[in-house]
């Protein structure tokens, strides 16, 4: 049976995502294999994932994530900000809103028709938690690590998702896509990892390139963003309210308190729309 699906292309700070109801697909969809197609830039639409809404009986909507790849991810900061766009232009008609997604209850608020203030839960800090073996079992921070020939120190921080935090002198001279593919695969992270590569230019703002486990070199990556902050927090390098400048825009951070959730405000936007064929 072929399915026809209406579908928004949607962006935050130029994550770019296909974004649609998962009632309309036929049973037995293999989603890694959809993703993979639509993901597509030559023969697809184009994106760095796929955002799915589904029902939840605890919130508004669960949001399932399928990269570029077709592997499944925990959470998504941009494409939390985007699904919060979308379910308020399709249906859900309140600001404050809840979304189930694998990395826990995340609460988006739509805050114009440009702007979502997502608070994103608590960072997780412990080794069994990111997960990260090999560097004992409490947190790991500014610890070494190398790839390619390459030293570096890090932090590591889950938001739902596995980040690894890398600060630099300076970010340009960096290879990323080589050694950010590099420590993805590390044995070190048993569920791979997202790397962010951060030149830090005052105590309220950074610059940062990220490797998105399962998409690769993105624009921007939302919780890679937040991870960013709790690191430079924990090493002493950021205050707790930074402006996080990504190659598709700026995020603005905030980390109130070692107990407090982490606060991302940032944009969302609906490119086009359209349908596809299943």
């Amino acid at each position: 049976m072929t399915a026809t699906i209406p579908f928004w292309k949607m962006h935050g700070t130029g994550n770019d995502f296909v974004v649609f109801d998962g009632a309309a697909l036929p049973a037995g969809t293999v989603l890694a294999d959809l993703g993979k197609r639509l993901c597509d830039r030559h023969f697809g639409i184009g994106a760095d994932g796929l955002l799915i809404r589904w029902p939840s009986e605890r919130g508004h909507a669960w949001m399932q994530i399928i990269n570029s790849d077709g592997s499944e991810a925990g959470m998504c900061g941009n494409g939390i900000r985007c699904m919060a766009m979308y379910l308020n232009a399709n249906g859900t008609t309140e600001d404050a809103l809840q979304i189930e997604t694998l990395g826990g209850m995340i609460r988006p608020t739509v805050v114009d028709a440009e702007q979502v203030r997502v608070a994103m839960g608590q960072p997780r800090l412990q080794a069994a938690e990111i997960p990260i073996v090999g560097f004992g079992d409490g947190r790991v921070v500014d610890a070494p690590i190398s790839a390619n020939g390459h030293d570096y120190r890090f932090t590591t921080v889950s938001m739902g998702n596995p980040h690894v935090v890398i600060f630099v002198n300076d970010l340009a001279g960096v290879p990323v896509p080589e050694d950010g593919a590099a420590l993805e695969m590390s044995a070190s992270f048993p569920d791979r990892a997202n790397i962010e590569f951060v030149e830090v230019i005052s105590r309220q703002s950074v610059r940062m390139r990220g490797w998105e486990r399962g998409a690769g070199l993105t624009m921007a990556c939302g919780t890679g963003a937040c991870a960013v902050v709790v690191a430079g927090v924990l090493t002493g390098r950021l205050d707790r309210d930074v402006a996080v400048t990504l190659p598709g825009g700026v995020l603005q951070i905030c980390w109130p308190a070692d107990d407090a959730e982490v606060i991302m405000t940032g944009p969302a936007a609906m490119v086009f729309e359209g349908q596809f064929s299943v």
